[in-house]
């Protein structure tokens, strides 16, 4: 299969996200990125654990940087007998695994495919992290493959010459849906709401529908109620954390206020992804809180007075009733119809779940 990020911008590149390369797994750091184009290097699978939880790769890029840190992590263990080496490959998969918890489900599952792989390499006397490697590449060949056609069925309801609003950053199918409509030669704009205290929708979304050639603009977190009265949005799009069963969206803290107003102005709210069998209601998921400190400053400038308290939940819920339908890869469901998805679908991609 040909490489699926070719033509992709270049934070979407599997090299530029994160890669295991001389005994080490090098980050895009996408906490500075694209003010700076800086790479945080791993030199134990430890450090990329830590990295994940420290946000230095976000979005879809923590399941490549998972994948890379059990090549490494094979790398570490490289001269041990076969029990050995599984032994210690089975920890690290549980030490990357858990990086952060809203996503354990997700990353167990690539851990686990990554383990597999390791496994038949040291069965036939084979270099493990090469094979986890080629495992991954192919895994996000197939991953970015889907996803184009969750973009394709995305680009339907986008209408030529259309308006788009974002939310944070959507990783690949951003890159798919740009692609998509390139390769169509349908023209949209695109809003992007700044998404603090990261700044993903600035810093990420934008940079990447800037370098696919598209009409973009940011917005503060505050504009997407004026933005959508005034600017003719014809959809608001994000992507998801999680997909419950029961069709509860677990995204970037603002969607749901985001869909509560693109309900009432009567713009239908899309979210691209598989639903996530290991959430089969919304009550599994957790939702991560994250250091306060964060939303008191704005990269690195100091935004309130101390002794000021902040309060930073990762994620938030958005209920199905807010949802005009989950754009999938096998096409698009009502969130109060999801388990049909695996029924309709060819199951591995559904099992994996991965929706960014």
């Amino acid at each position: 299969m040909e490489r699926q990020d070719r033509d992709l911008a270049f934070m979407l590149q599997y090299e530029n996200i994160a890669w295991f390369d001389g005994g080490a797994v090098r980050i895009l750091d996408r906490r500075v990125y694209p003010g700076k184009v800086e790479f945080v290097t791993c030199k134990t699978h430890q450090e990329v654990t830590q990295a994940i939880a420290d946000m230095v790769t976000q979005s879809a890029g923590p399941y490549t940087a998972a994948a890379m840190g059990m090549a490494l992590a094979a790398h570490e263990c490289r001269g041990r007998n076969a029990a050995g080496q599984l032994a210690w490959l089975e920890d690290a998969a549980e030490n990357i695994s858990h990086a952060r918890p809203t996503t354990v489900s997700r990353m167990k599952i690539i851990t686990d495919g990554c383990l597999a792989a390791a496994r038949r390499a040291i069965e036939a006397g084979e270099d493990a992290a090469r094979a986890i490697m080629a495992h991954t590449v192919e895994a996000n060949d197939l991953r970015y493959s889907k996803v184009r056609r969750t973009a394709g069925y995305l680009v339907d309801l986008i209408p030529d010459n259309g308006t788009v609003m974002t939310q944070c950053f959507g990783e690949t199918v951003v890159g798919m849906m740009l692609k998509e409509c390139r390769d169509r030669g349908k023209t949209i704009r695109l809003f992007c709401p700044e998404t603090r205290p990261y700044f993903q929708g600035a810093r990420l979304t934008a940079t990447v529908c800037r370098d696919m050639g598209f009409d973009v603009t940011v917005i503060t977190d505050n504009m997407p109620a004026t933005v959508m009265q005034n600017e003719g949005v014809n959809v608001f799009t994000s992507a998801a954390d999680a997909i419950c069963l029961d069709g509860h969206v677990v995204n970037k803290v603002g969607t749901f206020q985001i869909a509560i107003v693109a309900k009432y102005m009567g713009i239908p709210y899309f979210v691209t992804g598989a639903p996530d069998p290991g959430h089969p209601t919304v009550d599994t998921v957790t939702i991560e809180m994250r250091d306060p400190e964060f939303v008191l400053q704005a990269m690195g400038t100091r935004t309130a007075t101390h002794g000021v308290k902040g309060y930073y939940p990762s994620f938030d819920i958005t209920p199905p009733h807010l949802v005009s339908g989950v754009v999938t890869d096998n096409g698009i469901y009502s969130p109060y119809d999801l388990p049909r998805y695996f029924k309709d679908g060819d199951g591995e991609f559904s099992q994996a779940g991965l929706n960014l």
